[in-house]
């Protein structure tokens, strides 16, 4: 009987920064699908949002989304690919240093 070893899920093995505070604020067409593909991004790197407000006015919706722990590259690359998203028409990225023992104090 041979013992099959599993490799630690991305987001254990990812590199993080747990003193970066990364915030995404995405504007987009109102569309039911836009908050499942914005919140994906996340979800598949094994990510848990600090906070996550989204606010419907008119026929736009605005999606701000906090993390702590992300590397520059790894914000980056996902700012990069929820410009991509089809109904997405703006993306901001910000951070800021948060200290190790109070990550929501970035408010």
């Amino acid at each position: 009987m041979s013992t099959v070893t599993l490799a630690a899920p991305a987001a254990e093995s990812r590199p993080t920064d747990p003193n970066r505070l990364v915030r995404f604020a995405v504007q987009a067409d109102a569309d039911p699908g836009t908050l499942p593909r914005v919140l994906e991004l996340f979800a598949k790197r094994g990510l848990v949002p600090l906070s996550l407000n989204s606010r419907l006015l008119g026929e736009t919706l605005t999606v701000e989304v906090e993390m702590t722990g992300m590397v520059a590259a790894e914000s980056s690359h996902v700012g990069n690919c929820l410009r991509q998203i089809p109904m997405v028409l703006t993306v901001a990225v910000t951070e800021r240093t948060v200290p190790l023992d109070l990550p929501a104090a970035a408010e």
